[in-house]
């Protein structure tokens, strides 16, 4: 079980506030400090500081809560698993593109060799589930897009085409074309965090430009978002498995980019040091 400092050093973390920290954890103020002042003597640098009347981690602070985490995630799955018979358990991750279009068969493949486990799937956009994985409420996830891969222990699962769709009859169908003829056309996006939208928008910044010089929409649902694309009301961009069904029936078209190169990756992602990571990994293809 996590020494209940460290607990309250994840707290503090979490709510940047002591008296918010003392409630959730249902001690008094000066008891969180206590907890704090123990920890920043143990290692022998400050974890917190004050910037005005903002209270902010530490370099050392962000490096120990990185650990931290990892060590409070390893502690409660060690509990778990000592507690027999308790069936295994497993809270997966996945962006919406995974999550709708590619972790279905693995979904079940777990499930026919663990009939008797316990399985949650979350489906968000990566920022949230990184927030979620750090948070512990995640054993690992399955992402797209860009995160700062020095924070996690990430292994790559699959690259996938990444390319712009439109409908069957629109001037860019089938064509690969110059970003300079995106020009007029409304762009039909997803929300800001989403792995599909980053990658397009780093591909612009390669280029030196933004999305502030494009006409834009933004829909966090796949189905509307083709479906306006199909009715020319726009063109979007996105992951091969998100756009094949509607490729093959004829109801979008694909364009290209030329000399923008457009490609993505799905990732595996837990904690650092977790000690359950290679049982996870193995349940990937």
């Amino acid at each position: 079980m996590l020494d209940p400092r460290w607990h309250t050093f994840l707290t503090l973390c979490e709510t940047m506030n002591y008296t918010r920290a003392a409630e959730k954890l249902c001690l008094t103020q000066p008891a969180v400090t206590h907890h704090i002042q123990y920890l920043e003597s143990h290692y022998h640098c400050k974890l917190f500081r004050y910037e005005g009347k903002v209270l902010s981690l530490t370099e050392a602070g962000r490096k120990l809560r990185d650990y931290t985490r990892s060590m409070a995630y390893n502690s409660a799955k060690v509990e778990e698993a000592m507690a027999a018979p308790v069936p295994l358990s497993l809270r997966v991750g996945a962006s919406r593109t995974i999550g709708e279009f590619a972790v279905a068969p693995l979904a079940e493949r777990f499930l026919r060799a663990h009939p008797e486990a316990s399985f949650s799937l979350q489906v968000d956009n990566t920022q949230v589930l990184l927030q979620d994985l750090e948070a512990g409420r995640l054993d690992f996830a399955l992402v797209e897009g860009f995160f700062d891969r020095s924070r996690y222990d990430a292994t790559l699962w699959r690259e996938e085409e990444f390319f712009g769709v439109c409908a069957p009859g629109h001037r860019l169908a089938g064509r690969t074309v110059p970003l300079a003829e995106l020009a007029g056309e409304r762009l039909l996006l997803r929300e800001p965090g989403s792995g599909t939208r980053a990658i397009f928008e780093e591909a612009l910044h390669r280029h030196n430009h933004t999305l502030r010089g494009f006409s834009t929409v933004t829909i966090s649902d796949f189905s509307l978002l083709k479906a306006l694309a199909a009715d020319g009301l726009g063109v979007s961009f996105l992951y091969a498995p998100a756009a094949a069904r509607e490729l093959a029936d004829g109801t979008l078209a694909r364009f290209d980019l030329a000399d923008v190169p457009l490609h993505g990756a799905f990732y595996f992602v837990c904690l650092k040091d977790n000690l359950f990571a290679r049982t996870w990994r193995d349940w990937l293809p």
